[in-house]
């Protein structure tokens, strides 16, 4: 896509967590210290809040990628709505644990089981469990029950809980007390400032291989900022779709005039529908009778307005998406040329 065209190596704002990107703001770095600090001691639960998109998953990535004790074993659970024996079920096939039955003691046996030799071989497993808001309280209190399994007086499971600000309202209810108790550390993640959002961008572009001195003007972070609020996710979405309205519009430096325009087309992808206006009458229905009633035709021209609108957007992408495949050819065509020149050489 717009790759070759600014420099870079690969997409720098790919949805994707990779670890590779990990961007330490203070509060990120503050968390990520945090899980480390938890691996340090190897007991309690770690948690780690933040809203929608603020990068918890990414947090979880790059802990596990920089994980350099070979005696931890780790696995991470991507939750839904699990009951207690689900729960169970995910950590033994995640940990690949053998089990011969299906009911809850013989899967607490067999994870004990798992535990127990990992500790023989002087190894320990720990679960990171991301969007742990999914959980009920009682499947929250089985992950504190499977801290229970113990040797040594050393747990031979430790638990890391990342999710969204709702698991607070989980963890702080009355039956969490001892919940609560085992939780050595937690965090709360939240939108990067103006200043990080300039760094996160820059360091996003030279992890991709960024070639190019200036990519954006200078008043333009200011501006992305207040388009995306800070979010990680959303910076990732806005500025995938600038780089690539730079590429069609062969736009050398992205500015506040593009990130505008920008920010309307995809304003109206997100939210241009029809109004939910509903024609309604206490009069039977008939074609005769619409066509009379004034209000009736505004609601109808209103609505035609707003298709126009639709359509015209569309276009306006279809056009734009034409001249990008063009370009594409236009490129091939020229790498497929000076390769026959080559050879013929």
């Amino acid at each position: 896509m717009y790759e070759n065209y600014y420099g870079f190596k690969e997409r720098p704002f790919q949805l994707s967590p990779d670890p590779r990107f990990f961007f330490a703001s203070n509060h990120h770095q503050r968390a990520m210290s945090y899980l480390q600090y938890g691996l340090d001691q190897g007991e309690g639960f770690i948690v780690i809040t933040g809203p929608i998109g603020t990068g918890k998953t990414t947090l979880a990535r790059n802990l596990l990628n920089n994980i350099s004790d070979s005696k931890i074993v780790a696995a991470q659970l991507v939750t839904t709505k699990l009951n207690p024996e689900e729960l169970l079920e995910l950590v033994i096939s995640e940990f690949n644990i053998h089990c011969e039955g299906s009911s809850k003691a013989e899967l607490l046996q067999a994870i004990e089981k798992f535990l127990r030799s990992l500790h023989q071989q002087g190894k320990r497993a720990l679960l990171l469990v991301d969007e742990a808001q999914n959980l009920p309280v009682e499947t929250v209190e089985e992950l504190r029950m499977l801290s229970n399994f113990q040797m040594d007086n050393k747990p031979l499971i430790q638990s890391f809980l990342l999710g969204q600000e709702e698991l607070k309202g989980i963890i702080q209810a009355p039956t969490m007390e001892q919940f609560r108790q085992r939780i050595i550390a937690s965090a709360h993640l939240k939108p990067l400032k103006i200043e990080e959002v300039k760094e996160y961008i820059i360091h996003r572009l030279q992890q991709a291989g960024c070639t190019k001195e200036n990519v954006f003007s200078e008043s333009a972070f200011n501006l992305i900022h207040e388009k995306t609020l800070g979010v990680p996710r959303k910076i990732n979405i806005f500025v995938d779709r600038l780089l690539l309205f730079g590429f069609l519009e062969e736009l050398s430096i992205i500015n506040d005039e593009a990130i505008n325009e920008v920010a309307v087309e995809m304003e109206v992808e997100l939210t241009g529908s029809m109004n939910n206006q509903t024609l309604e009458s206490n009069e039977p229905s008939n074609a005769q009778g619409v066509i009379n009633a004034p209000e009736k035709v505004e609601n109808i021209r209103e609505v035609l307005r707003e298709i126009e609108e639709i359509l015209e957007t569309s276009i306006k992408q279809k056009i734009k998406m034409a001249r990008y495949v063009d370009k594409l050819l236009k490129h091939k065509n020229r790498l497929y040329a000076e390769t026959n020149f080559e050879e013929k050489s």
